[in-house]
């Protein structure tokens, strides 16, 4: 907790018939040294080495991959964006964009949302529109989701999906066939951790979720053996998990997303630097640098003006215009006002006044504004950093060149939805399975509109451009 600033008249020496004070904070800022010493680069961690640790639940042993040298990774990466105001922006911008219009089955003939009564149905019961946001929170955050299909009693449909928060989950070590076999969810940042919290789910082949679910249901043979299973997995509890992950260079179990180089470059904790040094520079020198010079007789006069005589009560009432003195001169509340002091002339005709207030800070220069251009240059490359051009959210503060027209603007959106397309393909991978396995595909296909902004000519502000998500590693435009 911040402490409170006390402000407070201190005696600096004597200047002719006067005393000079200086007006001066006199709490400390111990928070200070403990700001600046954090680096991030030690935060975020790239670790190429995979390190394991077992889980015993319900009897069944578990070699989980680690997320990091301490598991929490993810966890720290989610507080680094929050704590900073650009990236947080950039990364609502990004997953927003992602959106698009959400995930839609669409009439293969008609080319528009259909209207079966079993899919609508389907849709609404798993809320699909805030299913697939929840997915685009954790493509660009962590670069991958993971969901869980829950089958109908006869395991002959899927009837429920739902999503688990990608920083929740954790991978079990490849099997020899190169296989990840379970993904555990839970909280893994260990306070108050307990394995009973944590929950192992079979997770789905990744390159062919749906061969690998058909096998399990008894309906096809193994992609990796060619065997069926001897019977089907009627009347057991029957969910699984299916993996949606963008490939990152070299990754082997939790991909790493290009935009955490920032921690390692440095230009977070220069962004970060900057606003805590801005912020202890504002802060300690929001009160005035001021001298305050006093004439040795006017705490006499007031006494004598109050009829105080007690040698205690005068020393209180001293203390008190000490006081009186140095809040007019500090706080905001008497901004702009005028204190009125009195004065008298020597025997030689010259002014004694008996206060004079002295403002040691350069009248034109502000407090703190020393950096406004390496923050301007830090912002900008946070902006580069999450993929998001500086105009589109407002990143740079204060004046800047960066005005692009319209033209430019409504290009720049149209090149970052553009851009989506990569994510679009691996997140509707999940509902290409749906639309299979229970029987939809002859019928309908999937897709994800896109908002398309316009011109003045066409005489609206935007419309819908579709590109069909690729089903069986084709673009579906109907066929």
């Amino acid at each position: 907790m911040t402490k409170k600033r006390e402000n407070a008249m201190v005696r600096l020496g004597t200047k002719g018939e006067y005393d000079v004070f200086g007006i001066m904070d006199c709490s400390q800022n111990p928070e200070i040294a403990s700001h600046y010493d954090k680096d991030t680069e030690s935060i975020i961690s790239c670790n190429d080495d995979v390190e394991t640790e077992t889980y015993i639940l319900e009897g069944k042993s578990y070699e989980v991959v680690k997320w990091g040298p301490d598991n929490t990774t993810p966890y720290d990466h989610q507080e680094l964006i929050e704590q900073n105001m650009i990236l947080s922006q950039c990364q609502n911008f990004n997953i927003l964009t992602c959106y698009g219009q959400g995930v839609r089955f669409l009439d293969r003939d008609t080319k528009q949302m259909t209207e079966d009564p079993e899919i609508r149905k389907f849709c609404l019961q798993n809320a699909i529109h805030n299913l697939w946001l929840r997915m685009a929170i954790d493509m660009k955050y962590h670069y991958f989701s993971v969901l869980v299909f829950h089958l109908s009693n006869d395991h002959k449909k899927i009837r429920m999906i739902r999503t688990r928060n990608a920083c929740d989950c954790r991978f079990t070590i490849r099997n020899k066939h190169g296989q990840i076999e379970y993904v555990l969810v839970g909280d893994f940042r260990g306070k108050g951790r307990t394995n009973e919290l944590i929950e192992p789910i079979p997770l789905l082949d990744e390159i062919d979720p749906l061969g690998d679910l058909q096998y399990r249901m008894g309906h096809e043979p193994s992609i990796y053996t060619g065997e069926k299973r001897p019977e089907p997995m009627i009347g057991k509890e029957c969910k699984f998990a299916v993996l949606c992950l963008m490939p990152t260079p070299g990754y082997s179990y939790y991909p790493v997303p290009p935009q955490t180089s920032i921690y390692r470059d440095y230009w977070y904790d220069i962004y970060r630097l900057i606003g805590l040094g801005k912020r202890f520079m504002i802060k300690n020198t929001s009160a005035p640098r001021i001298q305050v010079e006093v004439h040795r007789t006017y705490w006499d006069n007031i006494c004598r003006e109050e009829g105080i005589t007690d040698p205690a009560k005068r020393i209180e009432r001293i203390k008190k215009e000490r006081q009186d003195i140095t809040d007019f001169c500090t706080k905001p509340e008497n901004a702009g006002k005028t204190w009125v002091t009195s004065y008298d002339t020597t025997p030689d005709g010259k002014e004694r006044r008996m206060v004079r207030v002295y403002n040691l800070v350069e009248g034109n220069k502000k407090e703190g504004g020393d950096w406004s251009e390496d923050m301007q240059e830090a912002a900008n490359a946070l902006c580069f950093a999450m993929g998001v051009h500086p105009n589109m959210v407002g990143a740079t503060p204060g004046k800047s060149q960066m005005n692009n027209s319209g033209s430019d603007k409504r290009e720049l959106f149209t090149l970052k939805q553009a851009l989506e397309k990569a994510f679009h393909d691996v997140m509707a991978v999940p509902f290409h399975v749906i639309n299979y396995f229970n029987g939809w595909s002859d019928k309908f296909t999937l897709d994800v509109p896109m908002i398309q902004l316009t011109t003045l000519d066409e005489n609206m502000d935007a419309k819908e451009t579709t590109l069909n998500t690729p089903e069986d590693g084709n673009n579906q435009s109907g066929n």
